[in-house]
């Protein structure tokens, strides 16, 4: 699969930092890097340490791409299944999910 195309990535990444903003308070900053089909996402914390949470597979749709979740035990992402049992989903269901487990849950 092609990389996503310019508009995609600008509309990622507002939607990722919408999100974070209204979410997950302890995320001051996302940062979003692209390498081919691959979205990595990374947040910057309230005390200033960064944390890799998810890369995105973009498979031709800005509204489903595929996840893998960053997992510290091996610094590696891993392809993950989505809480819907799907294997691609909203980006901002993978970002809930990948904050639900490195960062406290605000609610």
């Amino acid at each position: 699969m092609a990389a996503p195309p310019e508009s995609t990535k600008l509309s990622l990444r507002q939607r990722l930092t919408v999100h974070a903003r209204a979410h997950w308070p302890q995320v001051k900053a996302l940062e979003v890097r692209y390498r081919g089909q691959f979205a990595y996402v990374e947040a910057q914390l309230a005390d200033g340490t960064t944390q890799p949470l998810i890369r995105l597979r973009y498979g031709g749709s800005a509204q489903h791409w595929g996840f893998g979740l960053y997992l510290a035990s091996s610094d590696r992402y891993e392809n993950q299944i989505l809480p819907t049992g799907f294997p691609t989903g909203s980006p901002e269901e993978a970002l809930d999910g990948a904050c639900r487990l490195y960062l406290d849950n605000p609610a």
